[in-house]
């Protein structure tokens, strides 16, 4: 009985440690750094911590800003970002590409969007105009 018990408690563990992203419901869904509504499916964002704990952003400007400031002590897993020409598709946003261009808004006002990659990126900014930025560079661009 006690051998049950015990597989059942590790079962629970093993369970609700999951690291995946959390479906983001647009229209409902607050932004963890701004507490604004979610509604922008090309320039949202989601951070997901080693123990499985998702945060979500409706700019990827604003999950920069929570990881220089609320969430830079916490260990992260996922970095995703959503792919400007695949609006709602999260992505791995250490390997995106990214551009700031006055000619696309995002929700915060950065002007930052996000590129599967970088000839994606190039292509949007033979057509918007702005700057390529990689991950790293990114975040020095947005330090507070």
């Amino acid at each position: 009985m006690k051998r049950i018990f015990f597989l059942g408690i590790i079962t629970i563990l093993l369970v609700s440690c999951n690291v995946s992203p959390q479906h983001i419901e647009y229209g409902t869904d607050a932004c963890h750094y701004c507490n604004m509504t979610i509604v922008d499916r090309q320039h949202a964002a989601q951070l997901v911590t080693t123990k499985g704990k998702a945060f979500k952003y409706d700019a990827i400007e604003c999950m920069v800003h929570s990881l220089q400031d609320d969430m830079k002590d916490t260990e992260i897993s996922l970095y995703l970002a959503a792919d400007f020409n695949q609006p709602g598709q999260l992505m791995d946003a250490t390997m995106a590409t990214y551009l700031v261009s006055e000619q696309i808004s995002s929700p915060m006002g950065a002007n930052l969007s996000a590129f599967e990659n970088e000839n994606s990126a190039q292509n949007a900014k033979n057509k918007f105009t702005g700057e390529i930025f990689s991950w790293e560079e990114v975040q020095n661009h947005l330090k507070q």
